[in-house]
Formats: structure tokens, sequence, C-alpha cells
């Protein structure tokens, strides 16, 4: 009889592990892996018109093996034998852009510290500068998180001048990081700022004429190593914050301060260097010219500038005169804001820009509209409702508008200057990989931790959803402050690996939280001074909202993020351990005192006015109570190892236990095993979270 029940009692612990710790087999992770984007991207029929420009802005493009001519004048999209089998205009790298003047004659590189040009048609080369040393070198390209080889620049419209710098980073600290291979390792050394250093690099402001050899300085003081988007001074596509004169006879410029709450416009004399001061914007937090862009520009033909600011609470344009720096009206005003200046009409003075929030619906949506600048005729020019992406012809008479939804596959319009739809170009046909089983993400509006305000996400369910079950839930964060966890707003067959995941048997979510940008200044300004909020109440307010329309089990909640991301993970884990009790910190920033000083100095405020080491991670890693990944590069030149190591550290201490991937020799992202980074996150949730059992090293990517 006892016997009887010791068998009784075994089988039904065995019956009971097996409901709890279900097989995953290597079909199923294969059936998930036909929702990542290297597969959705083979059904989606849809071909973006690369225009390739003709006279009279006619022009031709290629899609599905067919070639359009479109003749706006006509009014018509014919298809067309007549051009070349090449789809695709050549790509246009970043820095060859900078370094080749306009007229595409001649071409700037750096040698041993100094700048040189090079004529492209006689390959004749000519030193431009002479007194450039080590570390104190001309136009070099360094923002410790970012560094490269080549020149930072901007060349006059008429390819006689550049402006540039020689920048100062001789006392700046370094930074270091090794090499794993056979035999000795290499060391990686360059100059790497931190947070309340003594020393950041600053640039002494050049203008080098580059036809008669000659380099003036301007009669100002060197200007931290910051731009007004960011501490990229390159962030444009060429040296920021330049706005040169039609005959290069003065240069616009903007110097932005150390914490970025001051930005200086002043414009320099391009044969004296003489600086004349013209008006500066001070702000209690952080200053930025744009959204994805810089907005302000230099009207000499009648004396203005055009100017971005967010006094009023939005991101609005600005009119000021450029002779006395006095204001003399706002352009755009309301509850809405300026995304980028696109286009500036000047004879007709009209400006031409994308908006956000004006328009009911999703605040996120980018809109075009223009606008006088007298601040009259405010009119839409992209009526559908969508994300609106635009380009525009060569004589600007017309657009071609491509716009979409998260979960509306896009379409593109050939329009004229005043948004009238001249000839419908493209719709994108999805049926085929619907027919596959795939279905877009839900839009989901909600309210963030305050109750009040509205904040907006992306919901993924499984394809086959059964909605008696309870589904744990992975939250996708990336918590800004300079972008959010979306990203774009528009439509995308896959969205990284989210669909992916929820095949797996979860409901991913992704939420942009209160912090993020393309909002209100306020909004944005969330968490500033304590970047450590990393929007984690606003995520956890939106999963028991969406427990409420969506079959979630909010007691198995885990989360993922990268970089801003991985610091995000972690303090979820270690600040609210009995919500977050999975995650999987990717390259995280987790003490910014150990990250470039820029990052932490425009959002925290300097060192001396905010508390940097209460938002470190390490600090509450003895609170961990759930699984906790780490995974890091170690020749990450971005966000250097070093602060991940302080959390593992922590937790050594505190006795927990954690798991760490390192990838020896690989930056900031995984380069080649980034698909073995996403198998052992998979296996992560499904182990940890809903408690079942992965394949055994699965291959993504691999033969089937």
């Amino acid at each position: 009889m006892y016997r009887n029940v010791l068998i009784i009692l075994s089988v039904l612990v065995v019956s009971i592990a097996s409901a709890q710790n279900k097989q995953l087999t290597a079909e199923d992770y294969k059936k998930a892996e036909q929702f990542l984007g290297a597969t959705t991207s083979r059904y989606v029929d849809w071909n973006s018109p690369v225009p390739h420009w003709l006279e009279n802005d006619a022009f031709w493009y290629k899609t599905g093996g067919k070639t359009y001519l479109v003749d706006p004048a006509k009014k018509t999209k014919t298809e067309t034998k007549q051009f070349g089998a090449d789809a695709n205009p050549p790509r246009s790298f970043r820095w060859t852009n900078m370094a080749i003047s306009p007229d595409k004659k001649k071409e700037i590189f750096i040698r041993e510290w100094n700048l040189w040009v090079r004529d492209l048609q006689t390959q004749k080369e000519t030193q431009l500068t002479t007194d450039g040393e080590k570390d104190y070198g001309y136009g070099t390209d360094n923002a410790g998180w970012k560094h490269s080889d080549n020149p930072v620049l901007k060349w006059s419209p008429d390819s006689k001048k550049i402006a540039t710098f020689q920048q100062d980073q001789r006392k700046v600290n370094d930074m270091y990081l090794v090499s794993t291979n056979v035999g000795a390792p290499k060391l990686m050394q360059w100059k790497y700022p931190l947070p309340g250093d003594k020393y950041i690099p600053t640039i002494r402001r050049v203008i080098i004429n580059v036809d008669n050899v000659k380099v003036i300085s301007l009669n100002v003081a060197p200007d931290p190593h910051r731009a007004t988007m960011s501490d990229d001074i390159a962030s444009s596509g060429s040296f920021d914050d330049i706005d040169w004169t039609p005959d290069a006879s003065e240069m616009a410029f903007v110097s932005t301060s150390r914490d970025h709450k001051n930005a200086k416009v002043r414009i320099a004399n391009a044969a004296t260097g003489e600086v004349k001061e013209i008006f500066e914007e001070i702000v209690k937090t952080q200053f930025e010219s744009g959204r994805d862009a810089i907005n302000w520009r230099y009207l000499p033909g009648t004396n203005e500038i055009i100017w971005y600011s967010e006094k009023d609470n939005w991101g609005h344009l600005y009119l000021y005169d450029s002779k006395t720096g006095k204001l003399k009206h706002q352009i755009t005003k309301g509850d809405w804001l300026v995304g980028k200046l696109l286009k500036v009409d000047e004879a007709n003075r009209v400006l031409y820009f994308t908006g956000y929030g004006k328009e009911k619906g999703n605040p996120y949506f980018g809109y075009l509209y223009k606008v006088g600048m007298d601040g009259k005729g405010l009119t839409l020019l992209t009526p559908e409702t969508g994300n609106h992406s635009v380009s525009f012809s060569p004589s600007g008479n017309f657009f071609i508008d491509t716009y979409s939804q998260p979960d509306v596959p896009p379409v593109s319009v050939l329009r004229s200057i005043n948004g009238q739809s001249v000839v419908n170009l493209e719709k994108a046909d999805v049926s085929r990989l619907a027919s596959r089983g795939w279905k877009a993400p839900f839009v989901a509006k909600l309210k963030a931790a305050d109750g009040v305000t509205d904040i907006y996400g992306l919901v993924f369910t499984p394809s086959k959803l059964d909605p008696s079950k309870k589904y744990p839930v992975v939250d996708y964060i990336y918590p800004g402050p300079q972008g959010g966890s979306v990203g774009s707003w528009s439509f995308s067959a896959s969205r990284g690996d989210h669909q992916a995941l929820a095949e797996l048997g979860f409901i991913v979510v992704v939420v942009e939280g209160t912090g993020n940008p393309f909002r209100s200044k306020s909004f944005h300004d969330a968490c500033y001074g304590n970047m450590s909020v990393n929007t984690l109440p606003d995520q956890i307010a939106a999963i028991r909202q969406l427990s409420k329309t969506y079959p979630m089990d909010t007691t198995k909640v885990g989360i993922w993020g990268h970089s801003g991301g991985g610091f995000a993970t972690a303090a979820a884990l270690f600040r609210y351990p009995d919500f977050f009790k999975v995650g999987v910190s990717q390259s995280g920033n987790h003490d910014n005192r150990n990250y470039e000083d820029d990052w932490g100095e425009r959002y925290n405020g300097l060192v001396d006015n905010s508390d940097y080491a209460i938002q470190a991670n390490q600090v509450y890693a003895g609170s961990l109570k759930g699984k906790l990944m780490l995974a890091h590069g170690l020749m990450d030149d971005n966000v250097p190892p070093y602060g991940m190591f302080l959390v593992v550290e922590a937790l050594a201490k505190a006795n927990k236990d954690y798991d760490l991937i390192v990838f020896p020799n690989s930056a900031h992202g995984y380069g080649s095993y980034n698909n073995y980074m996403m198998r052992r996150r998979w296996d992560y949730f499904v182990k940890n979270l809903a408690g079942n059992l992965p394949p055994k090293e699965y291959l993504i990517g691999g033969e089937k």
C-alpha cells in the first residue's frame, strides 16, 4: 500500500512538472524566427520610390522589376524601358559628403593632426595647416563615445573656404580597452571625458581659405565640444551649427555651453575672423535646436535668423533680427511642436516643416506644413492620417510623400508644393505576409503613472492568441531621453524580434514614457536630473492598464533593453523587484559617472548640481529578487564595460545570483553575435519567465 502511494505521488509530481515545464522544440523556434525581418520583408510587396530626377521635375524609379516614368506636368505615371537597370542612385556616405567640396573638385583629409586638400582631378595634395599636434589637431572627430579618423568641417557654398576647428584634448582623460586574442593583447586607448572631469575637449574655431591657403582664427574663446543637438558635433552630416552666407563672406554659428543650458548665436566675418554676438538663449534644463534636425537658419539677405526654441513649452520657430539680436515675432505657436525645418522659401517668405501633435490622434505622427514667416497661413499639406516622410523635387515645386502607421502599410504619392495630389505612386500590399499568419501590432493609448498624461505604445500578441489563457509579459524598453522605445511610428513588418518573441508564448509591449521626445518640453524633461527614473513608473502603469484588455499574467513580467535600455532593465529589477521578475540587460550604462561626459551633463546636469551616485545601478543590486542576465561587448567604445562590472561586483558582494554573457571583441552592438544574443534572450525568458524549456542551442539564421 505504502509503495503504491509513493508511485502515485511520483506520477503526480512528474505530471505537474511537465505541465509547468513545457518543452519547446526547434520547430517552435523556427516558426517564431519566421516573424523576423529577414523573412517578413520577402512577403511585403513594396518598394519605396527612389527617384532619379530628370528635367522639369520628371523622374523615373524602379519597383517590382518594372521601371516607371513620372511626369508631373502631365500628371502621369507610365511604364518604360527607356532607363538603365540601376534601380538605386549611388549611396552617399556621411564623411565623403562632408570632406568633398560642393563643386566635387576637392577633398579634405587629415594627415598627422593637420588638414590637407586633394585635387580630385590631378590628385595634387596641399597642406592647409601646419601647427596641428597630437591631441591638438585640426578637424579631428572625437566625442568619446563616437570617434573616427575623418575630418569634421563645413564647406562654403563657393567651394573656396571651410569652417572647422583645432580640437584641444591634450589634458582629457583616456579610456582603455584590451582585445582578446592569441598572443599579446592589443590596447585601445583614446580620449574619453567623463562627467565632472576638469578637462573636456574644446574647439578653437577657424576658417580656412583653401585655394589661397590661409588659416583665419575666429576672435572668440574656444567652445566646449558641444552642438545644439548633441556633443557629436557632426550629427547633421557636416560641422553642426554652421550656416554660411551664399557669397561666403560671413558664417553664422552657435556656441553651446558644456551643460547645454546656454546657446549663443554669433556671426563671424570670414575674412577677418571678427565675431559679432547676436543673441543667446538660456534654459533651466537643456537646449535643443530641433527634433532630429538643427532648425535654425541665417537669412543674410533680410538680416534675419530663424530660431527654434521651446520657451513656451513647445518646440516652435521664431524670427530674430540678425543686426540687433531682438525678437521680431514668433512664427509658429500652439500646443504642438515643429520637428524638422525642411525648406526655406526666402523669395516667398514661406517655411516648410514637419509638425507633431497638431492633428487629432497619435501625437507621434509627423505631418508636413507650410507657414508664412509672418506666422500667417499655416497649412497642412499631407492630410492623410499617419506618419509622413517627404522629399522635395530639385525645383522644390513638388514632393514625394510616403505615409503609414504601425498597423497600416505605406502609400507613396507625388504632390505639388501646395499639397495637392498629382500622381499616385505606390501602395504596399501585405496580403502575402498576412496569409502566413502575420498581424500588425496593436496601437495603445494609455495614461502615464500620474494618471493624467497620455502615453502611447505597441502591443504584440501571439498570432494564435488563446483568450482563455494568461500570457507572461515582456516589456522592451529604451528610455531615451533622446529617443524612445518605439522608434519610428511608420509601418514596419517586423520591429526587432518583438513578434517573434510573442510567438514563443508572450505578450510583448513597447511603451513611450514621459521623458521621451516629440512631445512638450515638460514631457521631455520629466526625468531631467534623475535619468534612473527610466520611465519605469510609466511602464508599470501601462502594463497594468493593458492587462485589462489583453490576457496578461502580471505576476510574470519580464523586461529587456540595450544601452540605455540595459541601464533601465537592471534598474527595473533592482528598484521594482516585486513587479519585474526577469530581465536581460544588454550593454547598459549602469553608472553615468562611467559614461561619456555629455550624456549625463546634458540630461542630469553638471556633477556639482546632480546626485549621480544615487542613480547608479550597483547601489541597488542587493535588492535583486528575480533573474537577471547581463551582457556586454568587452571592446565597447561607446559604453565601456566597466559600469557593468561595477554591477557584477555589487551582486557578488550581496551574494546574489546572476547570469553574464560577454563578447570579448565586440563593440556596442554584437555584430555577428547578434543572433546568438537573441537566441539566449529567448531562452532566458522561455525558461525563467514562462517556466518552459527551450530547445538546446537553436541556431537563428542557420540552415533549417
